[in-house]
């Protein structure tokens, strides 16, 4: 059924994603989407933090979904959401782990890069040009869904929560992770990273946007979820990457059950 959809999307050149998609955004995104996987290049800060993310995901995943860590696959059987996929940074290691993973982007251009770079690895991805609202229309159901670095982007919050609720099947799980909208995640996200130190290109990110803890975690009980874990991460300075703390004054991540 989803990939009819992105087969009937396709054909006749359907650029619309819906409300939660700014296209300012997705033009941003795809000047740089040839990048994606150069460790050095313009999606760097992805990759440091990726190691500190994906454990965070791995853990509460386990424990949320009841699997056998001493396993090399333990989501075999499993399907998952990555909203906001880009190259794929995050689908290609949670297919690893034995999810069956689709992966939806309003950036054609990342999509092309995704589809590649698992096609290179031996994985098998869902990939999608599509948006959160489109696989909602078709009455798709997963285990889980991520959202990283994706909520503070998002045009019309209340519209993204209430996709979520639908996607997401009662037990299973959300996790997100997103920017704090404070006095410090100006300093650091934008003028720090985007203006000073050159980690992201000038833009990328609207502080305006950026979504405070208790917003997060309200927007999903909203709608179905109760939120299980907040976690910050932060950047340690003398080693050089990202490790979790308490700190959620700028990057967090927050995990969540549907009731």
């Amino acid at each position: 059924m989803l990939a009819a959809a992105s087969r009937a999307r396709d054909a006749d050149g359907m650029t619309e994603f819906g409300d939660t998609v700014d296209p300012e955004d997705i033009d941003r995104f795809a000047a740089h989407s040839a990048g994606w996987w150069d460790p050095e290049g313009s999606f760097r800060p992805l990759h440091r933090i990726n190691p500190a993310r994906l454990d965070f995901i791995r853990r509460q995943l386990l424990t949320s979904l009841g699997r056998d860590p001493r396993t090399l696959r333990p989501f075999d059987g499993l399907r998952l959401l990555d909203i906001g996929c880009g190259g794929g940074l995050v689908a290609e290691p949670m297919t690893r782990l034995g999810f069956a993973v689709t992966g939806i982007d309003a950036d054609a251009s990342a999509i092309d890069v995704a589809r590649a770079h698992a096609e290179a690895s031996g994985l098998v991805i869902d990939y999608h040009n599509a948006g959160i609202e489109q696989i909602r229309a078709i009455g798709e159901r997963f285990d889980v869904a991520l959202a990283l670095e994706i909520v503070e982007h998002v045009t019309d919050r209340e519209t993204f929560f209430a996709a979520l609720g639908a996607l997401v099947r009662p037990g299973g799980v959300f996790i997100g992770a997103t920017l704090n909208r404070t006095a410090q995640s100006f300093a650091l996200a934008i003028i720090g990273a985007e203006y000073l130190l050159g980690w992201l290109p000038r833009g990328t990110h609207d502080w305006r946007r950026f979504v405070r803890p208790s917003e997060f975690v309200l927007g999903l009980r909203r709608h179905g979820f109760a939120a299980t874990r907040l976690a910050g991460f932060s950047y340690d300075w003398r080693r050089g990457g990202w490790a979790e703390s308490g700190d959620l004054s700028v990057n967090y991540m927050v995990a969540a059950i549907r009731r």
